[in-house]
């Protein structure tokens, strides 16, 4: 599969196209961190927004909705393995803002102007945002803070000044939680 998008996940042989657009992924995250809805629904929004095809109206959702939540699953994490001790550093929905703008300085243009943009793709784009970034130095501090590293003497005054920024509305441990529910 290498260069190639994945634009379909395969449910018991039979292949379902998907919204793989990026905004597709981000109003899904936006679900999972929305504290009112139930992890049930939270699972209903995923198979109702990824099981409907661009361009289409209703979604086609498979019968095994257990494998078509982890096919789901595995095209968000962009085909990676999800580590569970892997601490929250970012949140598409807190961080949206920061998201665009840092991204929209790798892609050179507004990304929010393109009809559409592949989910991968545009997570490749936040994979190279510049270090220097006000987003890079966000993840950084969140980042040491959840493995109880120091901040530098720097990084402290931008917490204390940043706080509203950095520190998530979301607890690590709910985080982890509402991943584990959706996962099954």
């Amino acid at each position: 599969m290498i260069g190639r998008l994945p634009k379909a996940l395969e449910i018991d042989g039979i292949s379902y196209p998907i919204n793989s657009d990026f905004r597709a992924a981000l109003l899904i995250f936006q679900a999972f961190g929305d504290v009112e809805l139930s992890p049930i629904n939270k699972q209903l929004v995923l198979l109702e927004i990824i099981y409907t095809p661009i361009g289409e109206d209703k979604p086609n959702i498979p019968a095994n909705t257990e494998d078509a939540i982890k096919q789901a699953m595995w095209f968000l994490d962009v085909g990676l393995e999800h580590k569970k001790d892997s601490p929250k550093t970012m949140d598409y929905t807190q961080d949206e803002q920061l998201i665009f703008s840092a991204v929209n300085a790798v892609y050179t243009k507004d990304v929010r102007e393109d009809e559409y943009m592949h989910w991968w793709t545009f997570y490749g784009l936040c994979q190279a945002i510049n270090n220097e970034s006000l987003l890079a130095q966000i993840v950084n501090i969140r980042t040491k803070k959840a493995k109880g590293e120091k901040l530098e003497k720097y990084e402290q005054k931008f917490y204390a000044e940043n706080r509203n920024l950095i520190d998530f509305r979301m607890s690590q441990s709910q985080y982890d939680a509402m991943i584990e529910q959706l996962r099954g």
